[in-house]
């Protein structure tokens, strides 16, 4: 999909289907005066009637006589001082979802001015393209016949006022990377296991570093050997498909130290010999979201080439039980050089990412994040609402959580209390790979802080929140690409852009 900005009356702008967001209110606002008097007041009636309230998700439908559009949509924000960006890239993303659902290839979309509640036309203009990127997705490339076949939504227009257009162009340019980034990242996650392979994500990670000039490495099971990775190598060995370890850099801020962002690339997990049930296992290969969210980020990063220095690691593999997988008692030994025994093999994440965290000191990172479906625990914690955070750094933590805020991706602490690190006493190695059921999301995350050195750190547990399995006014059911917006929000403020 392409965005486009453009100024002129809402009643002269010749497009299929215009959007307008509005908040509550039950009179037209002044901004919408021209269109209501060439659409025969319809605009009007609708609001005064009590048809279109103006909540959020709200919808009404109107098909003018004498304007331009073909139809208008009126699209709600909600109550007028809780209008944000959030709230606008929400409304643009149900407006796009309408238009994919009425089979019109384009629409125009416009907040009125009225509504803003402060937000800036920069904002604006990013939060409307991400919205509508979002909101237009639909997956159908591997059905030779889509049930209902309709057209793309190809392209979304921003209609704003004359003096506006630099500032929402700037903001569409921002939002124009960040959708691509997002497209990328939720194909990803919707690929099948037996499509999307280590090997595949490998190669993906080689397209986007041949686009767009980033340095890349690929360890595969002999470098991993050599490199000591036991703790990656033990959850791949059960596995006939190779694991790969991924590296890439963006070098925009010259010699200073990176931000790295780690993602947990598990393409498929059946939990191994600690065998997930049957139900919903197909769900499984949603366990890369992490790692697609890092491939989604170089996309937006490419594409932007922000001054700054950005490491993106993918540690990635299946698992799966045969008579080569890891057992519960086995003892491994990780890149670090703690020895893990092995309580539950459906602990796998912790383990592949173990390695990578131990991999990164030699880049001395700035900051390092790391994001993955993780825990069980912690949609029981939060649901399908907040990202759970937790890491050793307070400043950092704050920062992404702001970063979080900005993005629509909202993250909420976790406390790494010295008491939690008795979930993970062993008997006989360095640490254990799963403290029980109680403080499960917590203990995954003291794990991951036991293999930790040097940095500051923040994990991200995106378990409730990289997918839903219900159909909603903004986006379709299946995968969210979170991560993508939080990372790009982080990475433009630290390159002060």
């Amino acid at each position: 999909m392409t965005s486009g900005v453009a100024s002129a009356p809402l009643s002269q702008v010749e497009t299929p289907l215009l959007a307008v967001a509005l908040a509550q209110g039950s009179a037209v606002p002044a901004s919408l005066a021209d269109l209501d008097r060439a659409s025969g007041a319809v605009v009007a009636r609708a609001i005064t009637s009590g048809d279109f309230k103006g909540k959020r998700d709200e919808t009404t439908l109107l098909y003018p006589s004498g304007a331009k559009p073909e139809r208008v949509l009126l699209v709600g924000l909600g109550k007028p001082g809780e209008v944000s960006r959030n709230t606008i890239r929400r409304a643009a993303a149900v407006a796009a979802k309408r238009a994919r659902a009425l089979g019109v290839n384009q629409l125009a979309f416009a907040v009125a001015p009225e509504a803003r509640n402060g937000v800036s036309a920069r904002d604006v203009g990013q939060a409307a393209v991400e919205g509508a990127a979002q909101g237009a997705w639909a997956f159908t490339d591997l059905k030779a016949s889509p049930d209902e076949p309709k057209p793309e939504v190809e392209r979304v227009t921003l209609v704003c006022e004359q003096q506006e257009m630099k500032e929402v162009t700037a903001g569409q340019r921002v939002g124009d990377a960040i959708a691509a980034g997002h497209r990328l990242t939720r194909h990803l996650q919707m690929l099948p296991g037996n499509v999307c392979t280590p090997s595949y994500l490998a190669e993906r990670a080689k397209q986007l570093a041949d686009q767009y000039g980033f340095t890349l490495t690929v360890l595969d099971r002999a470098k991993l050997e050599q490199e000591g990775m036991g703790a990656l190598l033990a959850v791949a060995q059960g596995s006939d498909q190779e694991p790969r370890f991924i590296v890439l850099e963006h070098r925009g801020g010259g010699g200073a130290p990176p931000v790295a962002l780690i993602g947990k690339g598990v393409t498929f997990d059946s939990g191994g010999i600690s065998i997930k049930p049957a139900q919903n296992m197909e769900d499984m290969k949603f366990d890369m979201s992490g790692a697609a969210a890092v491939l989604g980020t170089f996309e937006t990063v490419g594409l932007l080439q922000p001054k700054v220095n950005v490491l993106g690691v993918i540690p990635s593999t299946e698992n799966l039980p045969s008579g080569h997988a890891v057992k519960p008692g086995d003892v491994v030994k990780s890149h670090f050089g703690k020895t893990i025994e092995i309580i539950n093999t459906d602990a796998e994440g912790r383990l592949i990412l173990c390695d990578a965290l131990s991999y990164v000191r030699r880049f001395k990172p700035a900051a390092v994040i790391d994001i993955a479906t993780l825990t069980g625990a912690v949609v029981v914690a939060l649901g399908q609402v907040a990202i759970g955070e937790m890491g050793n750094d307070e400043a950092l933590l704050a920062e992404v959580r702001e970063a979080g805020e900005r993005a629509g991706e909202r993250c909420w602490p976790l406390p790494l209390w010295d008491e939690y690190r008795d979930l993970l006493k062993s008997d006989i190695a360095d640490v254990k790979n799963s403290g029980g059921r109680g403080a499960g999301s917590i203990a995954g995350g003291w794990f991951l802080r036991e293999f930790v050195e040097g940095y500051p750190w923040v994990h991200l547990d995106i378990a409730g929140t990289a997918y839903t399995d219900a159909e909603g006014p903004h986006q379709a059911k299946g995968p969210t690409a979170v991560g993508v917006r939080l990372f790009t929000e982080f990475i433009l403020k630290r390159a002060g852009a």
